[in-house]
């Protein structure tokens, strides 16, 4: 693996760099969607059957002990109770909104990435070819040892930049996923506490 990395000169530095960005990335967006849904599966199962026996003095303290964003979706609408049902949900879905952007955090990152390593590829690529017909430039045709240098490292830059750019692409989409399939059941748990407290 070292000599491959040698091979394809100094911009596989930043093409193995992206690898490791993107790899922490991944882990760390995948463990934090699998603990805000955990929490919020189970602060949706504490506060409801509160708000359901007309507890919300309980329901609120619940919500302040929990670090699901969930809770502040939750609080935001137990502060509003005994308003319409329409208010209560205006309120719910604009803090909803507000709580949803940090879920989002570092997948642009990620979709930079994706982008960035396939053209940090392809300039190698062209690095490689310019040095290979400089080769031709100055020493005529010359042989395949003398070229090899320079194609071998725009091919083994072009392959690096591909190798890590497909599965972060996946990587992004999954994680996409994820967080959409989330936003849903974080709407649905606040929906019917709206309707708990709108009746």
């Amino acid at each position: 693996m070292w000599q491959i990395v040698q091979k394809g000169g100094y911009l596989m530095y930043p093409i193995a760099l992206c690898s490791i960005f993107a790899l922490g990335i991944f882990l760390e967006r995948l463990w934090t969607y699998i603990k805000v849904r955990r929490e919020a599966r189970e602060l949706a199962h504490r506060v409801e059957p509160l708000v359901a026996k007309e507890r919300l003095d309980e329901a609120i303290a619940t919500c302040h002990n929990s670090d699901s964003p969930l809770s502040e979706i939750f609080l935001s609408a137990l502060r509003s109770a005994g308003r319409s049902r329409d208010r209560i949900k205006a309120v719910v879905e604009e803090t909803g909104r507000r709580e949803a952007a940090p879920l989002q955090r570092f997948l642009g990152l990620l979709g930079t990435i994706a982008t960035i390593s396939p053209l940090l590829g392809l300039l190698g690529t062209v690095i490689g070819m310019i040095r290979a017909f400089n080769v031709i430039a100055t020493q005529g045709m010359g042989t395949p040892a003398t070229l090899g240098g320079g194609i071998s490292e725009a091919l083994v830059t072009t392959a690096a930049g591909m190798t890590v750019a497909i599965p972060v692409i996946l990587a992004h989409r999954y994680l996409t996923g994820r967080l959409d399939q989330l936003i849903i059941e974080m709407e649905e748990y606040s929906l019917r506490l709206v309707d708990l407290l709108g009746e």
